[in-house]
């Protein structure tokens, strides 16, 4: 049985031949040409040689290097392996002896970026399914509990003496703040806006609710969509823009954000922009997870900090 090409092997019969090639033809330029070496050698005949030599190793060098030329390029793909992060794949130009290599690394690559994608999506939909669940129990328990609460605190207030209508009331007010932070975490935690009317409703209600709650001016351009988006498509541009906001909000220092959202031909770009300190010195899990958010959808997502301050979130989603 042939044994099978391995690319190592490959690789040794290419740099075999090169030196082949190399080695035969300078034996027939020495035997068609006039020079000759002596028993002993002459000072003239040493310059000769030397040219020989340098002329037989700097063709031996530059094939050689032509042909090795991909394992640099494949080396420095390697250290650009980044998790979170697409990674390009490499192009094999036509080198029949390292195509098997290289494809085989653009095939790791495939399947690692398969498995991360079905374990990130896995995780996430689990944690969205929780988040549903927390947000009913908020709204349908505590909510409910909070509101018979509520009621029968004024039933008590119509009936208490006036000594205690002040501290009734004000413990009114401090349930009803409760029900009203309980009902706006359930609303963050399951963005109704969105399931019901769209990614478009969802964005203006959440810059409306980031504006009155940072006091950080928020411009935004949302473009209407003719057609709604794919679900997931929606749910990673909410939850981005979301992530982002908190960001300018918790760390930039911003006093304007401005959130833009446009559809092209061919793709669906929402982009995060501020006025604040700008930097990203270390991404933390927020960030992490909006990675993880893009790669679902086979989406860009791209954070920039210009020298002259402020941070740029650009989430490009291809339709």
């Amino acid at each position: 049985m042939k044994p099978a090409r391995t690319p190592a092997t490959a690789l040794f019969r290419r740099v075999f031949l090169i030196n082949g090639l190399i080695f035969t033809l300078g034996t027939l330029i020495l035997a068609v040409s006039p020079a000759s070496v002596s028993s002993r050698i002459k000072l003239a005949e040493i310059p000769v040689l030397l040219v020989g030599l340098v002329v037989i190793l700097t063709a031996n060098a530059l094939l050689l290097r032509s042909s090795l030329a991909p394992l640099d390029r494949l080396a420095a793909s390697m250290r650009r392996v980044d998790p979170p992060k697409r990674t390009d794949r490499m192009n094999p130009d036509g080198n029949s002896d390292l195509e098997h290599l290289i494809t085989s690394f653009n095939t790791m690559l495939d399947r690692l970026e398969t498995e991360r994608t079905t374990a990130s999506a896995s995780a996430l939909a689990a944690q969205e399914n929780e988040r549903q669940r927390i947000a009913r129990e908020l709204h349908d328990e505590i909510g409910q509990t909070l509101t018979v609460a509520l009621l029968r605190l004024k039933r008590v207030a119509d009936q208490a003496p006036a000594s205690m209508q002040d501290e009734l009331a004000d413990a009114q007010e401090i349930v009803r703040s409760s029900l009203d932070e309980v009902r706006e975490i359930a609303r963050r935690l399951r963005p109704d806006a969105l399931e019901d009317l769209g990614l478009h409703s969802a964005l203006n209600a959440l810059c409306t609710d980031f504006g009155q709650a940072s006091g950080i001016a928020v411009v935004k351009h949302i473009a209407p969509q003719e057609d709604r988006l794919r679900p997931d498509v929606e749910l990673v541009c909410y939850r981005i823009a979301q992530e982002s906001l908190t960001n300018v909000a918790r760390h930039s220092g911003a006093s304007k954000v401005w959130l833009d959202l446009h559809s092209g031909a061919t793709d669906v770009t929402l982009r995060i922009a501020d006025d604040g300190r700008g930097g990203v010195d270390d991404e933390g899990a927020g960030i992490n997870g909006m990675r993880e958010r893009a790669l679902l959808v086979n989406a860009e997502l791209t954070i920039t900090s210009p020298q002259d301050g402020g941070t740029e979130v650009r989430l490009v989603i291809p339709l």
